[in-house]
Parts: structure tokens; sequence; C-alpha cells
């Protein structure tokens, strides 16, 4: 396992940690604690980039949370894999390959997180939904191609994914809680648990964390943090919201103060590819079968990091209108908006963590 270590300390007056991860930066301010202040990333999990900062009496004792923590993510990023088969592993990518024919016995994680990807398509009116996976491979496909081969980037055709769409219905997911097995009944179909898996992973590895006395971290999963307490020093943390406009000079537009809670951001400038010289991104709308474009990002604030996943997938598919009236009818979520022309609008709620 490699993993890229820095130690940095408290008595720094404002320390802006050197990376911009899918949606959100982190900064941290002045505190008195003379324990030291340590980071960790690494890259093989979740096709992004992982970063955990916390603290520790030592490199040691910090390096072997990390090893704890790293194994943890391994650990779902094989569970929720889609694309790689993994000797004694069965996983999502063998629920897929076994549509139609036979259940599969799968590890409780995979129980849950389903479970949650049903609740997450009854509660968001079909915004989200884990088995879609059939439309999302074609635009995972045509993205690859049209990304390694700019010249020739092209559109899926909607003859295709108007075909594909047929098999996308999450009925046809088929749990059986007590035998532990997953069944897809169509054989067409096909889940891609994108929407809900690395945020459902940041989760439990946090909550993995708390078990294990780790009382101060903040985990981030890409777009998809969670933090575990507060500081060492007794503040909140303090997460930027990223600028979408990637040429600005200002690179957050909001900061967030953070305890024991999530926030994920979904936009339209993480993953892309052009064609004709627009912009196409990879949260794709169930209502026209197209990338969203609604907005430029939409930042949700949540307890649970899976359920504030689904949620900014949600929202992103969403208009702002519509949306707001969503965040509003619900206990415990607040979001942020920031428009196509630049605008930024909050839920009621949101203002209680920003940074004065």
């Amino acid at each position: 396992m490699k993993i890229n270590m820095k130690r940095k300390y408290q008595a720094s007056i404002l320390v802006i940690v050197a990376a911009v991860f899918a949606g959100l930066l982190f900064y941290q301010g002045k505190g008195s604690s003379k324990i030291e202040r340590y980071e960790a990333q690494f890259t093989d999990v979740f096709d992004t980039v992982t970063q955990i900062i916390g603290y520790a009496e030592s490199e040691e004792a910090f390096t072997k949370q990390i090893s704890e923590l790293k194994e943890q993510f391994d650990y779902y990023n094989q569970l929720y894999d889609i694309y790689h088969d993994y000797e004694g592993v069965n996983n999502i990518k063998t629920i897929n390959d076994n549509a139609g024919k036979e259940p599969v016995t799968v590890a409780p994680e995979i129980i849950d997180l389903l479970k949650l990807g049903k609740e997450a398509y009854e509660k968001t009116n079909g915004e989200v939904n884990i088995a879609y996976g059939s439309v999302l491979r074609l635009w995972h496909d045509y993205r690859e191609s049209g990304t390694q081969d700019p010249e020739n980037a092209a559109l899926p055709p909607m003859e295709e994914l108007e075909s594909r769409a047929v098999h996308t219905d999450i009925d046809n997911l088929i749990i059986d809680e007590e035998a532990s097995t997953v069944y897809l009944a169509d054989p067409e179909m096909s889940l891609d648990v994108g929407s809900i898996g690395k945020g459902y992973a940041v989760q439990q590895v946090a909550e993995y964390a708390k078990e294990h006395g780790m009382e101060h971290l903040l985990i981030s999963g890409g777009g998809n943090i969670c933090v575990v307490g507060a500081r060492e020093d007794g503040e909140a943390w303090r997460v930027g919201i990223q600028n979408p406009d990637l040429s600005s000079e200002e690179a957050y537009v909001e900061r967030v103060q953070l305890q024991d809670m999530s926030i994920v951001t979904s936009g339209n400038y993480q993953r892309y590819y052009e064609v004709d010289g627009k912009q196409y991104c990879h949260i794709i709308d169930k209502d026209t079968m197209m990338p969203a474009e609604h907005m430029a990002s939409v930042s949700v604030i949540m307890q649970d990091s899976g359920e504030a996943d689904a949620m900014s997938t949600a929202l992103f598919n969403m208009e702002y209108e519509e949306g707001k009236s969503f965040v509003e009818s619900m206990e415990g979520v607040e979001a942020m908006w920031i428009l196509n022309d630049g605008t930024i609008k909050y839920s009621s709620g949101f203002s209680k963590y920003l940074v004065q």
C-alpha cells in the first residue's frame, strides 16, 4: 500500500491543503493544540483522490490509523466495483454479470447499499436510480472514447439510449435479505451505484473510525466529505466549496463549518467531455437521458454521507425551484446551488453552517 504522507502543525495561522477534490477545498485555521496534524492521500479507490486529515501523537500512530482506514476503503471499493472482478468477492459486477440468470450471494454491505438505493429512488421520485446502469454505461463508453480521441468525440445515439432505458426498472432488483442474495430479473439490466456508493463508503469508514477511537478526522472521497467530531482544538472543521468556474482566481465561493456532518457536491466540472465544443457532464437526467444542465453545482449538507451523495445527484437533476421546494420539505437537509450564471442560492437553514 502506497500512501503519500504529509505532516502539518496546528501552530499555522492558515494552512490550505494543497489539493482541490471534486467540489470541495479544505483549509485549517489557527489552533493551540500540541498534538500534530497529519494528512494522507491515496488514489486507488473509487477512481478518485481520497484524503484523510487527522491528529496523532506521532506519524507512526497516524500511519497505523490510516492503514486500517485504507483497508476499509479497499473493501468497499471491491464490493461496489462495476467494472472489475476480484478473487473470492461477489460484487456489483458479479450481480450484473448474472442478470436474468440466478441470484448472487453477497456481503451484507452490498445489501445495505442497495436498500439505500431503493430508498433514494422512492425519496427522490426516481431522480436517483441505481438500476440505470445500462444507460449510464453507454454514456461512460462514449465519454471515455471522446476523452481519449477528442477529434472523434460523439454523443450516444438517442435510439440506443431509449432502447436501454427500457431496462432500468428498479422493481426488477430483487433483494432477499434472509438469504443475503441479489437478483436482477431483467437480463438486460445492470446496476450502477455511482450516485451513492462512494458517499456510503465514506460514511462507513467514518463509522469505523469512531468505533476504533479515532475522534478527530476529516475524510474526503472526491466530492464526498464526512467529518468525525471536531478538530482537535475543539473548533469545527472548515470546508470550502469549490468555484465551478475553474478559470476563476477564486478557488472557492463559500466556506462552511462542520462537526459530525457530511457535505457532498455534484457539479458539471468534475467529469465531462466535449463534443463539437460543448461540454457534457457525467450526471444523466432520467427525463432526457442527456447530461443535466440545470446548474453548475449543488452542495448538500446532511449527517449521513451516503444520503447526501444521493441527494446531491437528485438535486443536480432538478430545476432550482423544484429542488429548493424538495429540500425545504425535508428535515436535516440543507443545500447550496451555484447556477450556470454564477448566482448562488441557499436553502433556508444553510446559513447556520457558513463561516462568517
